[in-house]
């Protein structure tokens, strides 16, 4: 199966995390930003950097962006450009567009026109800063929908030497322990009896109200 092929447009701090995450996987990346520095700077860690305007129909035509299986458009403050760069992409068909918004109204703008997912940078780390603070076993919070999240919860206290049938969270709280971790080693079809040890976490799928519950009850 071919690899799949990624360009990410705006090479500011989220854009070019992105890219450099992608590329750290093993996929082919492009990179574009219209400032020819930030592109130089990315040369030697992606597939491919280019300076372009990506506003300009005819310059994305020429990259051959459509060829690409997903296009992630992280340009920052330029609302505008960021707009109108989702709309070329769309009329060019390209399969799947992940636009970063800065706005609620944004967002709803880029949803609108077509961008197939809305991603929010800074509301998100709020959101898992928030989390974090509030329960410090909460190591990483996802949202998935407006309804659905994500999280990964340490093993501690009254947690530990329990299996997963004695503590029972699906039942209890409604969410579905999907994995158990321990440092690099994943388990994702873990058995109801597997006791819990210290240090491994738990990553846990449920309804946003169901998972503050569970956030509570083990804090």
């Amino acid at each position: 199966m071919a690899k799949k092929q990624y360009a990410v447009i705006g090479m500011g701090r989220f854009g070019s995390s992105v890219a450099k995450a992608l590329s750290g996987m093993g996929f082919d990346v492009l990179a574009i930003d219209a400032d020819e520095q930030r592109t130089q700077e990315m040369s030697s860690i992606v597939t491919h950097a280019v300076s372009a305007d990506s506003t300009d129909e005819e310059a994305l035509r020429a990259l051959g962006i459509r060829n690409f299986d997903v296009v992630v458009v992280a340009i920052g403050e330029d609302i505008q450009a960021s707009i109108l760069t989702t709309l070329i992409l769309k009329d060019l068909g390209v399969p799947a567009i992940l636009v970063k918004a800065k706005s609620e109204l944004h967002g709803k703008v880029l949803s609108k026109i077509g961008a197939d997912k809305v991603i929010y940078p800074e509301r998100d780390m709020g959101m898992r800063v928030a989390h974090h603070l509030a329960s410090p076993n909460i190591l990483d919070y996802i949202e998935l929908s407006p309804d659905y999240s994500i999280l990964d919860m340490k093993v501690s206290g009254p947690m530990v030497g329990k299996n997963l049938q004695e503590l029972n969270i699906r039942a209890r709280f409604g969410c579905n322990v999907m994995a158990i971790r321990q440092g690099d080693e994943m388990n994702i079809s873990p058995r109801p009896e597997d006791r819990l040890m210290e240090g491994e976490v738990l990553v846990i799928v449920g309804r946003k109200d169901n998972l503050t519950k569970l956030e509570m009850a083990y804090p």
